[in-house]
Formats: structure tokens, sequence, C-alpha cells
């Protein structure tokens, strides 16, 4: 890298999912959106042509008319290639395949148990992070050999699961994961200020709010914008508005919600939930808003089908196919992800502070040590200081200290390649409300459907 009038060059970036036709182009536009920071992007995938694709996009963005900065992009057929000599690696991969996450969400739906997402929590977020660990264990190695002094964001899910195999096989590794959840919260508040009280708030980051807990179940303890008090006010509206919600701005999307379960959750414990309804219905018992199909539409969102993410997958491979012949323009613009931001924080451009997972020591004390959770965490110059956030409350304790005992035990399950342990997490999970017969058949078919991501656990 090379430092020059408050600008950095030559940084090499490794992405791993490389192939990825979504997140890839985020970051590559993010990147090609900042002026202060240029360099070179590889890009790693097991589907190689995947990642070819997108180095002739990536460089349409780097060289677009509108770029602020100068990019290139180059497709490698190994990971170690690729991360040899990164200063950043970022990683977002699909563990497996849609057919492994079919059985991960509809498997279970034969036995009555419904998951809105079932990538992080539940029945699906278990086995999919069993599968997805080994292969943060290969990455990590790979850091360790290629580039050890890398810094290393986490786009994956299950987010929390996968930075702690990172520090697990790598434990002097400089890994953090980066999750936008928080911003919709922030997002929402701002829609209350602006619709109660008039207030318009111009930027989500504006609104203060300190993080506790894990990803996809994490709660906020105080949340301010400049002098105001957010807490009053959301309770209000929450108290108004928690019949009907609020009205849907894109009524057929399956990742829009009425926000009912967040100010439900908030009326039950005094914490504002900060995650999007969907994630934060798989943390709770099955009974509040997974019951049944039915429960869910009452709650004001949506059971997101694999089936919808075969179509999707079509639109945009055909969106690959015309940005890179050309048919459709790159668009060089911000989008609302922070990983370009922090890559520039980390380089000493600006100073951040914002939520992302880190292994716990200390930041949040009711919780155990070296587990991931997530918090604001401060990023400048070459580092991040987690901010000591505090107790998660009393009310909802239960809850998250019931979500990480269950992380831990699969993270240990995972590791020692034990599928029998990972079986007593399974048989815990507030999802699963089966007796212990009917839970085995539902594991043992769940993981008969992903088997061929296993094979380390069948040694």
């Amino acid at each position: 890298m090379q430092y020059t009038n408050n600008k950095v060059s030559d940084v090499k970036i490794a992405y791993v999912g490389g192939g990825s036709r979504g997140w890839a182009w985020k970051l590559m536009s993010d990147l090609a959106a900042i002026d202060d920071v240029s360099g070179h992007v590889d890009l790693y995938d097991i589907d190689y042509e995947a990642a070819q694709h997108n180095e002739i996009i990536g460089n349409k963005y780097g060289s677009a008319p509108t770029a602020k900065s100068k990019w290139t992009y180059t497709a490698k057929k190994t990971l170690e290639e690729a991360v040899e000599g990164a200063n950043f690696v970022i990683i977002s991969i699909l563990p497996g395949t849609f057919k492994e996450m079919e059985s991960d969400v509809h498997a279970p739906e034969k036995y009555g148990i419904y998951q809105s997402v079932g990538d992080t929590a539940g029945p699906g977020g278990i086995v999919r992070a069993l599968r997805t660990i080994p292969m943060m264990e290969v990455i990590a190695k790979a850091v360790e050999k290629c580039a050890p002094n890398a810094w290393v964001i986490n786009y994956t899910n299950p987010m929390a699961l996968c930075v702690k195999a990172l520090y697990d096989t790598f434990p002097k590794i400089k890994a953090f994961g980066c999750c936008h959840e928080v911003f919709g919260t922030q997002n929402f508040i701002a829609r209350i200020l602006r619709e109660n009280c008039g207030i318009a708030v111009s930027d989500r980051s504006d609104i203060k709010t300190n993080v506790v807990g894990v990803n996809h179940f994490t709660w906020v303890t105080s949340a301010t914008y400049r002098d105001v008090d957010i807490f009053p006010i959301y309770k209000e509206f929450a108290e108004k508005n928690k019949d009907c919600g609020v009205p849907l701005r894109h009524p057929e999307s399956y990742f829009e919600y009425k926000e009912k379960v967040k100010m439900d959750l908030f009326l039950r414990y005094g914490a504002i939930a900060a995650a999007g309804d969907r994630h934060l219905a798989e943390f709770c018992p099955g009974s509040w808003y997974l019951d049944n199909p039915e429960q869910v539409e009452e709650w004001g969102f949506k059971l997101t089908p694999v089936s919808w993410r075969y179509v999707d997958l079509e639109d945009r491979l055909e969106k690959s196919r015309r940005l890179r012949n050309g048919e459709e323009e790159v668009r060089v613009e911000k989008s609302g992800e922070e990983g370009a931001d922090l890559i520039r924080a980390l380089l000493g451009l600006c100073n951040i502070v914002t939520n992302v997972n880190l292994p716990n020591r200390g930041q949040i004390p009711n919780l155990p040590l070296g587990a991931v959770v997530e918090t604001n965490a401060s990023f400048r110059d070459n580092s991040v200081v987690p901010v000591v956030a505090g107790n998660v409350p009393e009310g909802v304790y239960h809850l998250v200290a019931g979500s990480v005992d269950e992380q831990l035990t699969v993270a240990r399950a995972a590791k020692e390649r034990n599928l029998e342990l990972a079986f007593k997490a399974f048989c815990k999970d507030p999802l699963v409300r089966l007796d212990i017969k009917t839970a085995r058949k539902l594991f043992d078919e769940m993981i008969e459907n992903t088997k061929e991501y296993l094979k380390e656990y069948f040694k």
C-alpha cells in the first residue's frame, strides 16, 4: 500500500465468494464511489466461471466514467492465490446450494415448525452452521498462511458462528462480522421521528444507539437523536400501532414487514429489538410469532420460500449477462452497506463507530467470554475496539443467553465433528417443540439432506 496526500493506493482485497451476484456488486459500487482508496480485488469462488464473470463486471465498475477511484479485478482459481498478500479479506459465501437451503427451511414444516429465514436460528440455522463452520476453518487457515495481518470482514450467516470459527481456527486473526439489521432499526426510528415529531433525520447514523446481543437478535438499550431521548417517543408509537403495524411500502416483497414483532417485543421488555421481524421471530418460542402461516400473516411478515430464491437467482444471472455484455450500464452509487467505509477507517482515513460482531472480551459482561456478540465498536487507524455496551437487559436475558448457549454448543459440535452434540442443541432450540423421538427423526432427515457437505462428520 502507498499513502499519498491523504489517499491510499495499491490496496489488495481478496473476495472469498467472489462469484456473488449480490454482495459483490454492492462492494464494487461502494469501492468505486470512494475517492481516497484504490487498488486491486482478487475474486475467488468455487464456481470459477462466476468469478470470471464478476471480473468483467468489476472492471466495468472500476473504470466507469462516474467512478471516483480506480479498482481492477481478477478471478483466481485457488483460495490461497486470492488471499496471498491481501490487506483485506471479505467473506460472502453460500454454504451449500439452494437444495440444502430448501431442506433447512422447508423440511421442518412437515413437523409444524416454520422459519421465516432459516439461516441463523432454528433447526435450519443449526444445520447450516454445521456445514458452514468447516468452510470457515479452511478460509481462516488460508489467511493464517497467506495474509496473517489482513483484516477479515465476514458477511456470511450464521454470522456469530462464522466469526467464532475464524477465531477458533486462527486465534490471532483480525476478523469481524458486519450486518445491516441495526441500520433498518435506525431507519425505522427515523420514520417514527418524522411521522410523530416532524423531525427530519438526514442520515440514519445520526441516531446514536447502544447495541447489545447476538447477531439478528440485537437490542438497543439507549437511543438518542441530538438531545432527543428516543425511548418515550418509541413507546408511544408502539402502543398506538401495536395492533395494525406500519403500512408496507412494497407489500409484495418477502423482506418487508409491519414492525409488529419489534413493537411487541419492546412492549414486553422495554428495550428496542434491533433486527428485522423475520429474524427476531426465530429466536422466540414458536408459539409467539411462528406457530403457523396464518399467525405469521397476522404479525405482518412473511415466510420466505426457497422457490423464490431460485427465481431471484435467474433474474440475477440475467442481470450478470447484461452487465457483462454492456446491455446494462453499471451504476456507481453507495449501497448503504459500510464495508468500504470500514476499510477507509482501518486505513486511517476516517473514524467510525458502528455495530459489528466480535468475540466477547467483556463488552457485554453478563454473556460468556469468547462468545461472538454484537455491540458497537470504534474503527480507526488499523484497530477495532469494541465499545463496552453493558449487560443484556434483565427481561430479555433468558432469551439471549439461551441463544448464546445454543450457539456455543453448535460451535463445539462442529469443531469436534460431533453430530450427537449438535442434536442436543437442536432439541433445545425454542422453535423445536417436538418430543425426542420426532426431533431425532427431523434432525436425521435434515442431516441426510445436507450430507454432501458434512463428509468430515462421518469419517
